[in-house]
């Protein structure tokens, strides 16, 4: 009788293990399946990145002039070094020349010989933008070239604007563009005419 139980149980176990299977198969679909119904919350604050018009203006490779980009918006809003983030507008990076191009790794310095800050319009709005270059500060004491480029991103990357202007002494300011959109985004002028919109607070 023994020998007959034995044999029973070792017939019954494979269908339990079948079972068994069958059941964390069905589990793990489920799973699978309330995780494609409610995906992840995102976090709060989480934005996706997202731009209408990039405005870049960089100079001479390896310079050590510190030149810095100020935008207005059409409510009358700065963007510049000590306010990075305003309205619409964001600026990527205060791009200082020799005094911060460089890094250590290993022992060794790496330098970046890039000259360049980068100006975003996250949207828009109706009215005219100016872009402003103001020579901060200068290690050599030479005027210096500074180009400006305005790019519309959405739906497809357009240039509005392509120029360069001579930035004679420290502390000189110049306007490189103003633009204009209208209410749909779409660029309606164009022009360099000049306009002081930097501000001497403790420049």
């Amino acid at each position: 009788m023994a020998l007959k139980r034995r044999s029973r149980e070792a017939e019954v176990d494979p269908f339990y293990d079948i079972l068994f299977n069958i059941l964390i198969a069905f589990v793990m679909l489920f799973m699978v399946a309330l995780l494609a119904i409610n995906p992840k919350a995102k976090k709060a604050g989480d934005i996706p990145a997202k731009a209408e018009f990039i405005i870049t203006v960089s100079w001479e490779d390896n310079s050590p002039d510190d030149v810095d980009t100020w935008v207005q918006d059409p409510k009358g809003d700065l963007l510049w070094f000590r306010q990075r983030d305003v309205g619409l507008m964001h600026l990527d990076r205060d791009d200082r020349g020799a005094a911060n191009n460089t890094v250590i790794v290993n022992g060794r310095t790496i330098s970046n010989p890039i000259r360049q800050e980068i100006a975003t319009l996250r949207g828009f709005m109706p009215g005219e933008y100016v872009v402003n270059a103001h020579y901060y500060d200068s290690r050599d004491g030479k005027p210096v070239e500074v180009s400006v480029s305005v790019v519309k991103v959405n739906p497809r990357a357009d240039i509005v604007y392509y120029g360069t202007v001579q930035i004679p002494a420290k502390g000189d300011e110049r306007t490189l563009v103003r633009f204009t959109l209208d209410g749909t985004g779409q660029v309606t002028d164009v022009n360099t005419l000049p306009k002081t919109i930097v501000e001497r607070q403790g420049l």
